[in-house]
């Protein structure tokens, strides 16, 4: 039977429609993965400008080092930016190298924009917004600081629901970072924690214009439908904008899903504009191949060995690729395939536990130990989050049980003292081989939120080349060293015990975080 048509149920308008199904894949190596261009650009790239991080400290390095050197454009989107000294002196740098631009002969190129989450934002009284408005005081021609907020909180909701919990119902989840044409794409935040000793993934495109407009775009594109931070901290939508939470919520989203799919469409028919052109000039006997070879050695790009696909997820606006690509993923891995899938937050849809445990590769799966939890050790009812998801893990864990899956299907705890765990993605290795050919690697963490509630962003990184399949594996590897096997005995162990009231109200609220 065709997964594509399992996935029907999926597909909306706004999504483009998937010409040959991925069912039909190419036989071999990294190209079977070609059928994900049908839903999102391709962007060719050479293995030696993909860079794979593996610290906090190296990730918080290299933000700074390409805030300094960039000189025509700094995008970032995140949650949030922390309100401590290290966030502090990432927002110095911006104001150096925007003083920089400043001081230059004739106009300043140099243009910041910053997406953030309004909610997450907000909160407190110093928070994002109270650390970005000096920019923009100083600077209101060069930054724009945009405030993602989810249309779903509005009305009486807006009014009854806290600060913090307000979160609860949808967020800017997005984690990019680019300076000129180097994009970073991970699953941190700019917070100290994510500078020091919270554990995620990263990884460095260097000199991929291609990829970093994209991203431009689309960052714009969300910008376009968000509240924009004042030089008096206070905030308003640009003119002509249906407003979030005070206008018509189907009018909103349908400009949004409209804004963000031109973003997708318009770049998937470029790169497959370039790749028709590519694919005619490398024929024999063409006139373009005979201009190129009269050009200087050395000034040609080299043949791309690996493949960037940007997979986005929205689905407050209707837009679900990240969704229908990890379920066709999950769906096609052959027997004898084996997919290491890490996530901070266990806590995956019903669609994706069923696909795990119904299919034929073979499952590694890196989760948090409830000390590793971020909410762990906090106040109120959120620190009761970590026994929340060790409840959610002990369910799944007796489903894989009852099912005798659990050679096929592995349950591992990160666990490192005085460290958190925030890494998501997964690595898939074809069967037969030692090292894995594609990785994704972004914002989702395979939950209800990520799937349904937050705006999402990730990227599927295939690769034929064996250097970067090799810094791949070394951080999969390195990430699960950290880990100890799931079994039975796991759940006997005094830390595992979960209160009655947790187990209670878990299913109630599981879709809120």
């Amino acid at each position: 039977r065709s997964s594509w048509l399992l996935l029907a149920p999926l597909l909306s308008p706004p999504v483009p429609v998937v010409t040959a199904p991925p069912c039909s894949l190419c036989p071999e190596g990294a190209h079977r993965f070609q059928w994900i261009r049908n839903l999102v650009p391709e962007f060719g790239i050479s293995s030696s400008h993909v860079k794979v991080l593996s610290s906090p400290a190296e990730f918080y390095e290299l933000l700074k080092v390409q805030i300094k050197a960039a000189k025509q454009r700094v995008v970032m989107a995140s949650l949030y930016l922390g309100t401590g000294i290290l966030e502090q002196e990432l927002v110095y740098c911006l104001e150096e190298t925007l003083e920089k631009s400043l001081q230059a002969k004739g106009s300043p190129d140099l243009r910041v924009s910053i997406l953030l989450d309004y909610t997450r934002g907000s909160r407190g009284r110093k928070n994002s917004r109270t650390m970005l408005v000096p920019l923009l005081q100083r600077f209101p021609e060069q930054v724009r600081v945009s405030l993602f907020h989810t249309p779903n909180l509005r009305g009486l909701l807006r009014l009854l629901i806290p600060e913090r919990f307000n979160e609860t119902i949808g967020l800017q989840h997005i984690k990019v970072y680019l300076f000129d044409d180097n994009v970073i794409l991970s699953g941190a935040n700019l917070s100290d924690l994510y500078f020091t000793n919270r554990q995620d993934r990263y990884v460095l495109l260097r000199d991929s214009p291609e990829i970093a407009d994209f991203f431009t775009e689309l960052v714009d594109a969300i910008g376009d439908v968000s509240l924009q931070l004042q030089q008096d901290d206070t905030v308003q939508m640009m003119e002509g904008m249906v407003h979030p939470y005070q206008g018509d919520k189907v009018a909103y989203c349908e400009i949004a899903n409209r804004r963000v799919m031109e973003v997708i469409n318009s770049a998937r028919t470029r790169q497959e504009r370039l790749h028709a052109k590519t694919f005619h000039s490398s024929q024999p006997g063409s006139s373009l191949l005979s201009q190129q070879g009269s050009q200087a050695p050395g000034s040609l790009k080299p043949e791309p060995d690996t493949w960037i696909y940007p997979l986005i997820q929205m689905k407050p606006f209707g837009i679900q690729i990240d969704e229908m690509v990890t379920e066709t993923l999950l769906t096609e891995a052959e027997r004898d395939a084996r997919i290491y899938l890490t996530t901070g937050y266990f806590n995956l849809t019903q669609a994706y536990m069923d696909l795990i445990l119904g299919t034929r590769a073979e499952y590694r799966i890196l989760l948090a130990s409830p000390e590793v939890n971020g909410f762990f050790g906090a106040k109120g009812v959120a620190g009761a989050i970590p026994a929340a998801y060790v409840y959610i893990e002990h369910q799944f864990y007796s489903e894989v049980c009852c099912l005798q899956q659990q050679e096929r299907v592995q349950l591992q705890e990160y666990s490192r003292a005085g460290w958190t765990f925030h890494a998501k993605g997964l690595w898939l290795y074809l069967a037969g081989s030692d090292l894995p050919c594609l990785t994704l690697i972004g914002s989702p963490n395979f939950g209800y939120r990520s799937v349904h509630r937050d705006l999402e962003a990730q990227v599927a990184i295939v690769t034929e080349n064996k250097a970067l399949q090799q810094q791949l594996h070394q951080e999969q590897e390195q990430l699960y060293l950290c880990s100890g096997v799931v079994s039975t005995s796991t759940f006997e162990q005094p830390s595992r015990y979960v209160k009655l009231w947790v187990k209670l109200v878990t299913p109630l609220i599981k879709n809120f975080f």
